[in-house]
């Protein structure tokens, strides 16, 4: 489904990123696991064009290096960014409301993810659906970004550090949606820092170091070999 071959990026003049390749096929969770300046980030940004990159990006068959972001969103790429970037005047509710795609068929036929199952998997944000996102608490903001997006209608969705500072009931919540996305047949790019719920979750893990994949395998296979995990993982 998704694609990179020799993908290069910068900042600048600074090269970040040195010949990255990697695949998400379909219906997989793929964990992009590494240290902090590894190249995460900077990885799913360059998916999303929001870096200055060279190379191929492949979508379905389809290149979409040089595209807009938006463009990228409307071809079935969702992103959630570390930051979150809820819109904190606006309600939960209306925060969803814009995250639906423009223009796409709304009803049973043309809509994957509804209202209710946003509320179905996060109770806590039916509570407080008439609430300014602004006044959440960091968890129930994690889980409104992460609905907002699905509401764009997703096929593959890029989630950048979903657990950071989170308290571990709500991480646990967190590993419950990415489970729910691979029961419906999303694709998850999942950038993660915390090996427990990476290793818990994947199909497969990708791990990075200076700007390239360092190692490629299963969850099985990353907890056999201590000595990736010790040179490019662990603190």
């Amino acid at each position: 489904m998704l694609t990179l071959k020799e993908v290069h990026a910068y900042y600048g003049k600074s090269h970040v990123l040195h010949g990255v390749n990697c695949d998400v096929h379909g219906g997989e969770i793929v964990a992009l696991l590494g240290r902090n300046g590894s190249g995460r980030s900077t990885t799913v940004k360059a998916i999303m064009g929001l870096v200055d990159c060279a190379g191929s990006v492949q979508f379905k068959g389809q290149e979409v290096l040089g595209q807009k972001a938006f463009e990228i969103a409307h071809a079935g790429i969702g992103y959630v960014p570390e930051n979150r970037d809820i819109f904190p005047t606006l309600t939960v509710q209306q925060n969803l409301l814009l995250g639906q795609k423009g223009g796409k068929k709304r009803g049973k036929d043309g809509q994957r993810w509804s209202f209710d199952d946003m509320y179905k998997m996060f109770p806590r944000l039916k509570e407080r659906q008439h609430t300014e996102a602004g006044v959440l608490s960091g968890g129930e903001q994690q889980m409104l970004t992460l609905c907002r997006t699905l509401m764009g209608e997703p096929e593959l969705i890029m989630i950048d550090e979903p657990t950071e500072g989170l308290a571990p009931k709500i991480v646990e919540l967190v590993a419950g949606y990415l489970r729910e996305l691979k029961r419906r047949g999303i694709s998850v790019l999942l950038v993660e820092q915390k090996l427990t719920i990476a290793l818990e979750v994947a199909d497969r893990c990708l791990v990075m170091g200076h700007g390239q994949i360092v190692f490629e395998g299963t969850p099985a296979e990353l907890r056999a070999n201590g000595d990736i995990r010790k040179e490019w993982l662990e603190v």
